[in-house]
Order: structure tokens, then sequence, then C-alpha cells
């Protein structure tokens, strides 16, 4: 947190979160959201000013910096109006109804978020990052904070009319009516493949063009039609793209981990903030690919991601971090970039040049002078010029990157965003889960026990989640995806682990969402619990955005927890949600990539894989492998000792009844909770595959 040269405190100064103690010297007598500011903006019949953005927010450094710390601009601003002062990490649900409102306004959106208020909450003006002087045709902000007070002053009636009309646009935008609809088909789904298809950019992957935003939500709905379809352009599209960023600078080539996005369209410059969500999101993805492929790219890739989770974003409590931020020493991307030299430097002459060839690095560089590193030509083809077998190199590049990774420890790194967010370790717990179990590895389900444990024991009040923590200090109320996001993260654990406390904990959080975050009979759960009463107005978010749409994820877990247990009024609940959003789905299917697959699941006839037995027999062992390993994205997975459950296990209808054979572990497959057979050689449930790395 960079240091301030001021002794002035404000508001913020009692805040736990590292956005607004950022904040905190600034001479801007900034308030914290709550009741408080809004009835002294009463109270001095001052128009609001409202702020947000979040810790790894570059052009929030830049506006604070510009304006906030300034002693004019903050003059101005305690004379005329009330300020204050969100994260947005912390309270999505007020930074969406007002980024709503500036999108109205102005056609776009982003942080800072500047928005202006009547002291009853209602927008009327706003933007994004405003210089402090007028500057390239872009208002200044001291000038705009004049022009608004004036304004204010002169012109009350017309700007609270104003506020009012602005106000019903956003109404009605947030709380948006879905119609009934009709359940998904395998058609439906087909056509959003095709849709998608139609924006894939052939030659770099992704879609659309600069700037490129990792699609991760899109890249899983596709896995999901081509292992239903069996389409191979279909998986060209999903391969070719996630190699495509991992081989670019989007991806921390020494470090690991996933950049936030690319600014060109080749995925070589990133925006380097790095946020725990892509990470999660993303790695779900490869652990996906590899069991899809067989490739060990997509293998290696996910455990270098989750390794730095481990490493830089993981608090000694258990919970993960929130973010990385793109700057260190007020400048964008230093931390990572390199030169040639340096590189050839901290190596030795043997590796050092082939080293700095493989990562694309130049004398004369690719960013303002040094290198992004990424990986222009594939290791096989590259190793294969050099004279080099893919073990030699890949020998030489790991070593490499141990040492290019402790020279890069001697920099000064970028702030790390210490609060913990439910909603984002919920993603993050899931995605250890499941890699966990598909590559056998230990050390990430104990990190993913680790932080579900945490949030449990220090964001969870009788099964009502808080929204983040940090520094011992529990934040808000949760939201939708608090919730959504830890149901399915406990659904992962359970099929990693076969502890049933996590279907329960499920069941409860989803209960939780049923009682608090529905409203009348319209489908879908609002973002805000009910008895929310600090906002303008409420939201029920139906598309995606950064992260997946809270009620697709929560019809996810839904969906999923019924056809673990037969509660048929989990699969009710869920197909209220689903019906609603498949039309929607049918016209936007990039913004609705979650609610596909969940769509995909339910019309895939889903399998139920039941392994019954001592679950530490070799056999037991060996299906267990054979099933994770395999890309199974419509099946669930129960695991018991037999017939009677015993103290720890859950007490599954697929359960019952299913018993080993002749005393030895047995899997038994069903569809709609019957089942088959049982399978006694763990053989006949494995595929051979391809493992050759691109």
């Amino acid at each position: 947190m960079r240091a301030s040269h001021s002794v002035h405190t404000n508001r913020l100064a009692g805040q736990s979160s590292p956005y607004l103690l950022q904040h905190a010297h600034n001479p801007v007598d900034w308030y914290p959201w709550g009741d408080e500011a809004f009835a002294e903006a009463k109270r001095q019949n001052k128009p609001v000013f409202l702020s947000i953005g979040y810790s790894s927010c570059h052009w929030c450094h830049v506006m604070e910096h510009e304006s906030f710390s300034q002693e004019d601009v903050a003059a101005i601003l305690n004379k005329h109006f009330i300020s204050i002062k969100v994260d947005r990490e912390e309270r999505p649900d007020v930074d969406d109804i007002y980024m709503t409102a500036v999108q109205v306004l102005t056609g776009s959106g982003g942080w800072p978020l500047s928005v202006f208020l009547t002291p009853d909450r209602e927008p009327f003006f706003g933007g994004t990052y405003f210089p402090p002087e007028d500057r390239h045709g872009r208002r200044g902000f001291k000038s705009l904070l004049g022009n608004v007070a004036e304004i204010w002053t002169a012109r009350r009636g017309d700007i609270q009319a104003d506020a009012k009309r602005l106000t019903d646009t956003v109404r009605r935008a947030m709380q948006p009516r879905p119609t009934a609809g009709a359940s998904p088909t395998p058609t439906l789904l087909d056509r959003a493949a095709t849709t998608l298809s139609y924006s894939y950019d052939g030659s770099w992957g992704g879609f659309g063009g600069a700037p490129k935003f990792p699609p991760a939500g899109a890249l899983a709905f596709l896995l999901r039609r081509y292992e239903q379809t069996g389409n191979p352009d279909t998986l060209a599209i999903v391969t070719h793209t996630l190699q495509a960023m991992a081989r670019g600078g989007m991806y921390d080539q020494v470090g690991g981990g996933f950049h936030r996005y690319s600014v060109d369209e080749r995925w070589l410059v990133p925006h380097f903030e790095k946020m725990l969500y892509d990470n999660a999101l993303l790695t779900r993805v490869y652990v996906e690919a590899w069991q899809a492929t067989g490739n060990p790219f997509y293998r290696r890739i996910a455990t270098e991601t989750l390794d730095y989770v481990l490493r830089d974003m993981t608090g000694p409590e258990g919970g993960f971090y929130s973010a990385q931020d793109a700057d260190s020493e007020g400048v964008e991307g230093k931390f990572y970039v390199w030169s040639r030299g340096e590189l050839l430097a901290g190596l030795d002459s043997e590796t050092g040049a082939v080293v700095a060839d493989f990562y694309g690095a130049t004398k004369k560089g690719n960013f303002e002078g040094h290198n992004i590193l990424h990986v222009p030509v594939p290791r096989p083809e590259f190793a294969a010029e050099r004279g080099l077998s893919t073990d030699e190199l890949d020998r030489a590049i790991k070593a490499a990157r141990g040492v290019l990774l402790r020279e890069r420890a001697e920099r000064i790194p970028p702030l790390t965003d210490d609060k913990v967010i439910t909603a984002w370790n919920g993603m993050m717990i899931g995605c250890m889960a499941r890699a966990a179990a598909a590559f056998d590895e230990p050390k990430y389900i104990a990190a993913a026990g680790r932080a579900a444990a945490f949030i449990s024991s220090d964001l969870s009040d009788d099964d009502r989640l808080r929204r983040s923590w940090r520094d011992g200090r529990a934040g808000p109320d949760g939201f939708l995806d608090d919730y959504a996001h830890m149901a399915n993260a406990h659904i992962d654990l359970y099929e990693a682990t076969f502890n049933a406390t996590h279907l329960e904990r499920a069941e409860r959080l989803l209960d939780v969402l049923q009682r608090e975050f529905k409203s009348g009979d319209v489908p879908g759960y609002l973002f805000a619990p009910t008895n929310r009463t600090d906002l303008l107005t409420s939201n029920r978010p139906m598309t995606d955005g950064a992260i997946p749409s809270g009620n697709a994820i929560a019809m996810t877990a839904l969906f999923r927890l019924y056809r673990l247990t037969g509660n048929a009024e989990l699969r009710d609940r869920a197909e209220v949600i689903q019906n609603a959003m498949a039309p929607l789905a049918d016209k936007h299917p990039r913004s609705f990539a979650y609610a596909l697959i969940a769509m995909e699941f339910m019309t895939s006839s889903p399998r139920e894989l039941v392994v019954v037995g001592a679950l530490d027999h070799p056999t037991a062992q060996a299906f267990l492998r054979a099933i994770r390993s395999r890309f199974l994205p419509n099946a669930v997975l129960v695991a018991g000792s037999g017939s009677v459950p015993a103290d720890d296990e859950a007490d599954l209808p697929l359960l019952r009844g299913r018993t080993p054979v002749d005393g030895q572990p047995a899997l038994y497959v069903c569809e709609g909770f019957t089942c088959r057979q049982p399978i006694t050689d763990p053989s006949q449930f494995f595929d051979g595959r391809q493992k050759q790395e691109r």
C-alpha cells in the first residue's frame, strides 16, 4: 500500500478493505457506503459524489494520485459534496446499480466509476476516469465538480427530475421479468455452439478482436458440446484458444497464473493485474481439456497456475486472496517484464540463449523496450529446431523458471489484495478439488479443504455467509454468488472426498438462497437478500459478466445436488430458472455460457457413477482414477462402503442396495437413478488416449 505524506486520516481509516485503506489518508473527507453519509447529504442539502473501484485497478490508482490526494481537488469535494468511496469487490450490489446508470448515460462503463447522486441515492450524472484538468478533449475533474455544484444550486429541481427518470430506467434494467419459457433442447445447445463459432478468431483463438478477455465459460460449454457430439471443429476452437492464451503474455510464463486480459488480439500484451476468479475459472477448463484430450500441456498449465495460487495467493488461515495489482513502483507490468540481457545474465551460458529464444526475448523487446515472455513456437517444434528432445527442453525450461522466479522475487512486487472474498474462494475451492481428483494430487485437496473450513468458521454464521474477510474482520452479508459458488464448491469437495458433510452444507446454503433471495414468483434469485435496505433497487442477475451469473451457478448447484440426492424439490427450483433463461441463452450465448453449461448437464441424461466397497482397496482406487481422469462433465460421482452407510458416509438413494460383488469393490453406472449390472474390472471403464504435448 502506497504510503502517504499526509498525517490526515478520514473515515476510511477504520475499514478493512485494502482499496478503502489506500484512500484513508486522502484530504478528501470520504465516507464509507452507509446511511450516515446520505443522512449528512440531506442535512447539508448537498449532492453525493460516489467513487467505486478496487485495489488492483490501474486507473483507480491514477485518479487517486492525480485528484483525491490533491488539496485543491479535496477542497472542492469537501465544500460542495458528500463523498463516498466503495470497494466494488466488497459491495458488488452497489457497483452493479451505479454501473448500470453510467452505462445508460454514456453507453459504456469501467473503473474507477464516478457517479453523482441526490441525497436519496438516485444518480443523475456519471462517468469513469476523469483527469484533474481538461485534457485532450476529456473533461477535467475539477471543472466537472464546479459545474455540477453550480447546477445543483441553480437547477436542483431539474436534476432531481432527471435523477428520478434515470432511476426508473435503472430499475427496469436490473429487474428483468423473464417469462416462463420452455425447457432447453439439444437443438438450442447446437445453435448456441454455432453462434459462438461465428465469432471465433481462427488466427489467434478466442472470440472477437482486441481487447480479448479469457472466455472460460464459452470454452467450457464448447468442450461439453464436443463431448456430446464428437465434432472435431468444436474441440479445435477450445484447444487452439487454450494453447494460444497459455503460450502468450496473458500467461505468466515464469510464475504461473493468468493476467486479467490481453490488450491485443494475439494474447501477447496483457493488462497485468491477476484476479483469483480468472485463475479459478480458467484453470478448471485446462483440467477439463486434459481430461478430454490427455494432452499434458493442459495439465502443466493447470498445475503451474494452482501452484502460483498456493505460493502467492493463499493466506495463513487458508483463504485465497483476491487479486494482485498490475503496477509496481508506479509502472504497469514492471514486475513481470525482462530484458534479454537479464535472462542471459541470470542463466548459465549454455542454456541462457536457448531459454531467451524459447520465450521470444529480443534485444529490442516487445513492450516498452522490455520483453513480455511468451512462447512463439510450441515446445515440440522448438525442441526439434534446436536438436533437443522434448524431455531435455522441459528440464531446461523448468530449471530456468526456478532461477528466474527467485530473481524476480528480489524485485518490488505489486500490491496483493489480501482480502478473502467468499464467492471467489468458492470458485477456487471447486477448481482445486477438481484438479486434486483429476491429477490425484493431495496438496490441492488439502488446500481446498482448508479454505472451505476457513469460510465455514470465519465467514459463516448459522449458514449465512459473509461476503469478505480481512485481518480478522468479516465484511458485509453475502450475496447470491457467494452462496451459489460455495454450494458448488462443497459438491466438488464431496466428489473428491466423499465426506457427507459437504453435501449437507451445500443443501443448507441453497436453502438460504430459497428463503432469503427469492422475491415473489419471478424466476431467479435476487443478487442481495430481500431484507437489504440500503440499496436504490434490487438486481436479479441473469447474464455472465467478469464472473458467471449467480443464477446460472445456483442452477448448476441445484441440478447437481438433485442428481446426487434424488431431492426433486431441488430439480424443480432449478428448472424454473432454466426455463426462464433458455430463450435468452438461445439469443445471446456468450452472455449465458454458464447457464448453457447447466442446461447441457440436464439435457444430456446425466449419469450417476456409484463406487461401492472399501475405498482404500486397490480396485476401488483404480475405478476412481479411471473415472476422474476422464472428461465426464455430465455425471455425478458417489461412493460408499456398501448398502449400510458408515457414520461418515452420505445416506444417498444411489448407495442404497448397492453392494460390493463377492466382497470386491464394484462400479454401478446409473441413469435416472436406475443402475446397470455392476462392473468389477476397472479396465472396462478405461479408454486409452494419445498423450502428446503441443
